[in-house]
């Protein structure tokens, strides 16, 4: 068998703790996770708890391009 001719491109590696924490809506909006969901949450009040669900938009552009960088197949 042939072995497989390289191109000489770079395959782009996800950073998956990035891409596990932001997601981008349909408009382009990249949003972000709350945290503080994981544990030590019985004292907390079920509002707080309900916010916590939500997503949030990220502000600064300087934190929308360290995002697109480290996820660039980010949907």
């Amino acid at each position: 068998m042939p072995h497989k001719v390289k191109t000489g491109k770079y395959k782009l590696k996800t950073h998956k703790a990035t891409s596990k924490r932001f997601r981008l809506t349909g408009s382009g909006v990249l949003v972000r996770t709350k945290g503080g969901k994981s544990h030590l949450r019985r004292r907390t009040s079920d509002r707080s708890k309900a916010l916590l669900a939500s997503m949030l938009p990220v502000k600064g552009r300087s934190i929308i391009k360290r995002v697109r960088r480290l996820v660039p197949n980010l949907k």
